[in-house]
């Protein structure tokens, strides 16, 4: 009975227990000692990375040492997937979802035998199941679980292809440097483009960090050093980029690399090195339903004057929505659309409208420069990626007010918050006269967030809205915005806060509570929306 009560006990150990004890395990025989696994727990605490994946990365252990331990723990042989090719008929016979559930994965078909790749080879339920599943003999071989994310993911992505191992490594991050691993700077890009980072964070004392669903992931890498960011800036940056940024201590450009795709980055300094940031841009631009943009805000895209704000936190997909709206006009319309951007990220082509696309620091000095000379270049729509000074506002609500229709991004709280920001910007006298402009100019203030969805599958667009309906403009013009959300707490036609959105994801069961009440603007508002029947 007491065997049985301790069997119970262990059938289902915690990740980290069982990390701690594949540790220990190669402690008690001797494939390293007892200060290199307290080192490798130490960075494993700091990374979302496996220990044996970390192990090899310090260098404490050869990929032939941590398959070798593995085949005389679990008495079956080792496999290194990342030497192998797999043939798109041997990965079908096993369904997706089941190889993700089990994590396991086939390797190789012959007669009537399946050679089954798996993380616990001794599970011989999984193994009877699939025997008589298939009808084959399952022959279970083990893999380290890094090299099984590895493949599972690859699969993911293209579900009909060769699996093939280079790619793999590549995946992984891997590249081969005798017996020790490091990570080369384009397999660094490679991994955020294979997990959908919104961004790779580089900078020194730290490891390579991305960004994945709003949550900071450290990659299993040494920290880098000042000496490791400057070469990644320099093999980044044409010569004139970089003398800009020598000068300024801050650049923004964009980048191409044939095999990744487009990337905007921000170099900057800090203690006196350089910092990247980069984002994967996606060169497609996503239709509004996959956005989850509602169709009512697609529709203002093609009013023929205005303006248009789209709010939010960076990292929130302003410049997305913007470009969604972008492309619904070239799609319908036959206008002449000039944007100003820093720097440009999605690359448009002319379809029922001609697009010029201006980038700042390029092909104009500056955003105010920029919009100084747009009403002489014959524009219908005016893009304006972001709104940063009063001089550059002023110009595109006098554009919005005399016949263009204009569409910027701006970092603001809510939609009612950027509305005050904007006025705020100007001198008291003025702010009379820009609000009236901004009561008649105004068709749409949204601001939005992306909130992760309960499965952690990605994120989902929750939008707030304030359309300036005749009830909207009058509170504008006598300066009562403030009163907005008070007054239409419970929603209406021409005003949604982004607690009634958030609600309305959680009762749907799209989002967790918590989640929602992250990026709720009134906390206890939002808790009685989601909670009420």
């Amino acid at each position: 009975m007491e065997h049985e009560s301790d069997q119970k006990k262990t059938v289902k150990p915690s990740k980290e227990a069982g990390r701690k004890r594949l540790g220990e395990l190669m402690v008690a025989n001797g494939l390293i000692n007892q200060t290199q696994l307290d080192e490798a727990l130490k960075r494993q605490s700091q990374v979302d990375e496996h220990l044996g994946s970390i192990l090899l990365e310090l260098g404490h252990v050869t990929m032939k040492d941590l398959l070798d331990f593995l085949a005389s723990q679990f008495d079956v042989p080792a496999v290194n997937l990342f030497d192998m090719e797999i043939e798109p008929q041997v990965t079908a016979m096993i369904s997706f979802e089941k190889i993700r559930e089990k994590n396991i994965f086939p390797v190789s078909v012959e007669g009537n035998r399946l050679t089954l790749a798996m993380l616990n080879p001794k599970d011989m339920d999984s193994i009877s199941e699939l025997e008589f599943r298939l009808g084959k003999k399952i022959d279970p071989v083990v893999v380290p679980s890094f090299m099984l994310e590895a493949a599972i993911e690859t699969l993911q992505a293209k579900p009909w292809g060769k699996i093939n191992g280079r790619e793999l490594e590549q995946k992984f991050g891997f590249a081969r440097q005798g017996e020790r691993t490091g990570i080369s700077f384009v397999s660094l890009l490679k991994k955020a483009v294979s997990v959908n980072a919104s961004d790779l964070i580089l900078t020194a004392g730290a490891p390579p960090s991305l960004r994945v669903v709003n949550s900071l992931r450290r990659l299993a890498a040494p920290p880098l050093t000042p000496e490791d960011c400057e070469t990644y800036a320099r093999e980044m940056m044409p010569e004139h980029v970089w003398n800009t940024f020598a000068e300024n201590n801050e650049v923004d450009f964009s980048v191409t690399y044939p095999e990744i795709g487009r990337l905007r980055v921000n170099a900057y300094r800090q203690r006196n090195s350089v910092a990247l940031a980069i984002r994967p841009i996606i060169e497609t631009i996503p239709a509004a339903h996959e956005l989850n943009l509602p169709s009512w805000f697609m529709e203002y895209a093609l009013k023929p004057t205005g303006l248009i704000i789209v709010s939010g936190p960076a990292g929130h997909g302003k410049s997305t929505t913007l470009y969604a709206m972008v492309d619904m006009i070239n799609n319908n319309r036959r206008s002449n659309i000039i944007s100003l951007e820093d720097p440009v990220e999605y690359l448009h082509k002319h379809k029922k409208s001609n697009i010029s696309q201006r980038e700042v620091g390029t092909d104009t000095h500056g955003f105010y420069s920029g919009l100084k000379s747009v009403l002489r270049q014959a524009p219908d729509v005016i893009v304006i990626g972001e709104m940063r000074d009063k001089e550059s506002f002023e110009i595109a609500l006098q554009a919005s007010y005399t016949g263009h229709l204009v569409m910027t991004t701006m970092h603001a709280a809510n939609a009612t918050v950027a509305i005050e920001n904007t006025i705020q910007m100007f001198e008291p006298h003025k702010q009379n006269l820009i609000r009236m402009m901004l009561a008649d100019a105004l068709i749409v203030s949204v601001s939005q967030r992306l909130v992760p969805l309960k499965d952690a599958s990605g994120r989902v667009l929750a939008m707030e809205r304030m359309i300036n309906s005749p009830r909207i403009r009058n509170i504008l013009r006598e300066a009562k915005t403030h009163q907005i959300r008070s007054q239409m707490q419970q929603g209406t036609e021409d005003f949604t806060s982004i607690d009634i959105e958030l609600a309305r994801l959680y009762k749907s069961g799209r989002i967790t509570l918590e989640d929602g009440l992250i990026f709720a603007n009134d906390g206890y508002h939002y808790r009685e929306l989601a909670q009420a029947r």
